[in-house]
């Protein structure tokens, strides 16, 4: 679980992430030099950037998934006003065409309003097996109290809403009208929030979120539905909020984000579902937690290879979320079960990124971005080309080089009578402490402190 830098450490034992410096919001305008900064930093990870969505037409977007094919995309947005009081207040879906120059994605064209005036929505998702066919969370109709409950860090700007009417729906691209006529429920309860959804790609299940409004903020548990005869069973069944899954590539696992620890700081997850002979979905079997740290960490999405993922995370700061994969390989061929290893960073630009996606083959990846020139979150895409598979699976030479460029994996230990952590980055020697109440970080106060905190780290490698 370390990487080469790493290993020279007696201690080592727990990875985290580094919580970084905060980055503060700024109301100017992006400078060429910023953008070509990021350019050079993601050169070899992401290349051919294109903006698909800008201030122009929305005050913001995001949350954006590509169809089967790769030609359409599916997003959620707040169009612009002259008038921003008469803005809507909540997302609304959208889906529209990619334009292709060639091989290159040059913008899209086409786009087409899938849900009613004042509903809010979240979370859309092509039909694998039925073309043309969406299917989202929505309240259908204004929601009549969405702050109700949500989720937030702390006094954070991040946060999601937990309207009770919000259903799963189903909605023809090529009938839709931007009207309820045009969208049907697919599953329901007047007493829940049901979103987050995603259809396995034999189009058999869909799994989904299911957040009881009596449970206040911190529930929300994932079910998965056998959608051919209704059979509904549970995929989490813990305290805090699940959710934000995803089935791997080849429908045997999901992916999901959980606050189950209930300190608002999420982290990744894989299951394991059990299947019988035939292919039926029983359940879950094994869990793998892959990330244990002082972030936050959501959004976890597979690459079409099933061995790794990407999510985002906070370790910059957060007002600076990036991407970042991971090792999620379930021991490929026979080989070993590899969770949570070799992180890297695959994003570089200042403000928010995170929402990763790919296309079916792994050569694109979507995203949501601040990284124009207003500021405004925005899809983004590139053409994804971080080196993750190998020739020869296995081969030292490559595992070695591959090793030395992950980003290096940190340490942290809680001291169980303040409640502080404290965070060791083995390739600087730097250490931190973190106070989870306040979500600050600082430098240790004295010595007295660096003994006590090298005292905790000792003990927990024994």
């Amino acid at each position: 679980m370390t990487s080469l830098r790493s290993r020279t450490v007696p201690y080592l034992s727990l990875p985290s992430l580094a919580l970084g410096a905060l980055v503060a919001a700024s109301g100017t305008a992006v400078a060429q030099d910023d953008a070509a900064s990021w350019r050079e930093a993601e050169k070899g990870l992401l290349e051919n950037h294109v903006q698909l969505t800008s201030s122009d037409r929305f005050r913001k977007a995001g949350e954006c998934y590509f169809s089967p094919d790769g030609k359409q995309i599916i997003f959620q947005a707040v169009e612009k006003l002259e008038d921003p009081s008469q803005e809507e207040p909540f997302y609304q879906m959208y889906a529209a065409d990619l334009v292709f120059a060639g091989e290159r994605v040059t913008g899209i064209a086409n786009v087409v309003r899938l849900s009613p005036p004042g509903s809010s929505n979240t979370c859309g998702w092509f039909h694998p097996t039925e073309p043309g066919v969406v299917v989202f969370g929505s309240t259908v109709i204004p929601p009549s109290n969405p702050d109700k409950a949500g989720y937030q860090r702390g006094t954070s700007r991040y946060v999601w809403q937990f309207p009770q009417e919000m259903d799963i729906v189903r909605c023809e691209i090529a009938k839709a009208d931007g009207t309820a006529a045009t969208l049907e429920r697919v599953i329901e309860n007047p007493d829940a929030y049901l979103a987050e959804c995603v259809i396995r790609g034999d189009g058999k299940y869909m799994v989904y979120c299911e957040h009881k409004v009596a449970e206040g903020r911190t529930g929300g548990d994932l079910l998965c539905r056998e959608l051919a005869t209704g059979r509904t069973f549970p995929i989490t069944n813990n305290r805090g909020y699940d959710g934000g899954p995803f089935f791997s590539p080849d429908g045997t696992r999901i992916c999901y984000r959980s606050d189950r620890r209930g300190d608002d700081l999420l982290q990744i997850f894989v299951s394991e579902l059990s299947i019988d002979a035939s292919g039926k979905v029983l359940g879950v079997g094994r869990e793998f937690q892959l990330t244990d740290n002082v972030h936050v960490n959501w959004a976890p999405f597979w690459h079409p290879n099933g061995r790794y993922l990407v999510y985002a995370t906070s370790e910059m700061g957060h007002e600076n979320y990036e991407v970042f994969a991971v090792d999620a390989d379930p021991g490929t061929d026979g080989g070993p079960a590899k969770y949570g290893t070799r992180r890297r960073r695959v994003t570089f630009a200042d403000k928010f990124d995170g929402l990763p996606v790919f296309n079916q083959d792994g050569s694109r990846m979507m995203w949501t971005s601040q990284r124009s020139a207003d500021k405004s979150s925005q899809v983004w895409i590139a053409d994804f080309k971080m080196a993750l598979d190998r020739e020869g699976e296995g081969d030292e030479e490559d595992d070695v080089i591959e090793a030395a460029n992950a980003e290096p994996e940190r340490l942290q230990v809680q001291d169980p009578e303040t409640g502080l952590y404290y965070l060791y980055d083995p390739s600087t020697h730097e250490l931190t402490v973190y106070d989870i109440e306040t979500h600050a970080t600082r430098e240790p106060k004295d010595k007295a402190e660096i003994d006590r905190a090298m005292e905790l780290f000792r003990a927990q490698q024994h």
